[in-house]
Parts: structure tokens; C-alpha cells; sequence
């Protein structure tokens, strides 16, 4: 299927691959990565990069190509365990590594190294063996995985009820002055990849407490009772406290500051009961240095 469309003034010296998922929302930012990796994106039917930019009256025609299948290969990637039985695994997960695999990152993901780890999965089915949540690429900090079908179900039952306590530690470019974020959250009506506050969005809440304070950065403890996509990052940035590093929601200029460009944002600690066994569980994961050297002392409450 091709799909031509002739640029307006508006969407004129505009990068392309930036334009294209707003134009056909159906279809992901990865998707058209993968498009102009293959060719398939022209302008004035010449092939084109990803950072080209058009002009009023150009026609760009894309190619729908289909998606090749993923296959989920096994990996040896080192794991940071943080806790493992024979039901569960928890990681501490580093910034940077993808969850599972899709569009765009086939390969190097979690969900690559689990299955090198562990001889057999839940839900392999959907391309997410044993996840039972996800933390974004550039966020760092304890990541759960079930083992078995029973705990894979229990888990993610725990989650959908709100019976896992969460807390996370973020870098900010400003001091909270509210102690209760209570902002419904949706999706942005223009920018397809971002969440924003929206009055008709779903109910989100997140608790915050400054821990340390090191002017201009300060070090937030975030507990959030829902798990709205990008939560946090759209909560801090709504309150005008975004995350240090954050290059979706947060401030370009004191990013290239301080040449941060992966948010400051760390899952810390998960609280919950084991779904086998009722064992109370709290799993940690240090603070990484990255967030650390900014601060003379790190006094996470318990």
C-alpha cells in the first residue's frame, strides 16, 4: 500500500520523520524509522534520509511496507539480579536497555537476555516472555518477570489492583511544591508519541517528597498509586518540575546544560507480597551514579 501526501506551508521545513507519525497516527515513530531504513519514505519520488526536510507543495509518498516477524532469539546479556526462586526474577535494569523487543530494537532487549537465562517462559506468544510491566528505555531501576504461568498471571494481577508498592527517585530541575499530584492523564492530541494532561484523560496520582537539595537540581521521591503511561515525567512536567535528562518532556536548554540526554528518572524499590509463597518482598535497586554524583548524600526514606 502507498500512501502520497503534498506538504502544506505548514508542515513545511519540518523534519520528515518527525512529521510522518502525526500525519498517519496509526502507525509508530519505530515503523517509520524502519521505513526510511528500507527506502520506502520519497520526496518528489526520490528516496529520501530521515532528517529531510520538505517544502510547501512537495509530494511525499510512502511505501506501507509490512513488518518483518520478530523472532526472539536468546542472548547471553549480563543480568544485575536483584532477587530470583524458582517463580520470579528481578533485575535492577539498566538505562538504556529496551524491555522487549518491537519495531526498531529486535535485538539486546530484556526480554533476549531473560530467555537465555531461564529455559522456559510465560506468554511468549505476544513477543513478552515472563513481563509482567515495562520501564521506559531510559529509565533504570527494578524490573519484575515471572517465570511460571501462574505467577506471570498473579503478577500482573497485583499490578492491575494496585498492590505493588512503587517508588522511584528522580533528578529535577526544581523543587516540588505540592506533595500530592492528582492530574488525569491522556494522550496528547497532536504529538502522538507524548501523554499530557487531559481533563477527559484516565485518574492519576503520584506522591513526591524532596529528599536532597542540591540548587538547581533537587532528588524527588516519587510514589505513584496509578501507572499511566509516562506518568511521572508528564505529572513533574505539568507542576514545572521536569525530570534532568528528559528529552520528551523536559527542558532542552538545561539538558544540553549539563549534556544529559537520558532522564534522571530510577525505579527503586517495588513492595509487594510473592504471588506463590505471601512473602513479603521489598526489592531494591542502588542508586546508580548517575543520578548519585550529583548529590553529596542519598537518604532514601524507607
Amino acid at each position: 500500500m502507498t500512501t502520497t501526501i503534498i506538504l502544506t506551508e505548514e508542515q513545511a521545513e519540518e523534519r520528515l520523520d518527525k512529521l510522518l507519525p502525526s500525519l498517519l497516527p496509526s502507525h509508530s515513530r519505530s515503523y517509520f524509522q524502519y521505513l526510511f531504513e528500507q527506502q520506502a519514505v520519497s520526496l518528489n519520488q526520490l528516496p529520501i534520509k530521515k532528517r529531510t526536510k520538505g517544502k510547501a507543495g512537495d509530494q511525499l509518498t510512502v511505501k506501507l511496507l509490512p513488518l518483518p516477524e520478530i523472532t526472539l532469539a536468546p542472548q547471553d546479556i549480563p543480568l544485575d539480579i536483584l532477587y530470583e526462586d524458582q517463580h520470579l526474577i528481578a533485575i535492577n535494569k539498566p538505562r538504556g536497555m529496551v524491555v522487549h523487543p518491537a519495531p526498531g530494537h529486535h535485538n539486546n532487549t530484556f526480554v533476549n537476555a531473560l530467555l537465555h537465562h531461564c529455559s522456559t517462559l510465560p506468554g511468549s506468544e505476544d513477543n513478552r516472555p515472563g513481563i509482567v510491566h515495562r520501564l521506559d528505555k531510559d529509565t533504570s531501576g527494578v524490573l519484575l518477570a515471572a517465570k511460571t504461568t501462574q505467577t506471570h498471571q498473579r503478577l500482573i494481577e497485583a499490578f492491575s489492583n494496585r498492590q505493588i508498592k512503587k517508588e522511584y527517585l528522580a533528578v529535577t530541575t526544581a523543587a516540588p511544591k505540592v506533595d500530592l499530584i492528582d492530574q488525569p492523564i491522556g494522550r496528547h492530541p497532536i504529538k502522538r508519541k507524548q501523554m499530557t494532561i487531559r481533563e477527559d484523560g484516565r485518574p492519576a496520582q503520584t506522591y513526591c517528597t524532596v529528599l536532597e537539595l542540591t540548587p538547581p537540581l533537587f532528588l524527588v521521591l516519587l510514589k505513584p498509586i496509578t501507572g499511566r503511561t509516562h506518568q511521572l515525567r508528564v505529572h513533574l512536567q505539568a507542576i514545572g518540575v521536569p525530570i534532568l535528562g528528559d528529552t520528551l518532556y523536559g527542558s532542552k536548554n538545561i539538558n544540553n546544560n549539563y549534556n544529559i540526554h537520558q532522564q534522571l528518572l530510577h525505579a527503586h524499590r517495588l513492595q509487594f507480597s510473592h504471588p506463590i509463597t505471601k512473602e513479603p518482598l521489598d526489592i531494591q535497586a542502588p542508586v546508580p551514579p548517575d543520578i548519585s554524583r550529583f548529590f553529596q548524600k542519598i537518604s532514601c526514606k524507607n
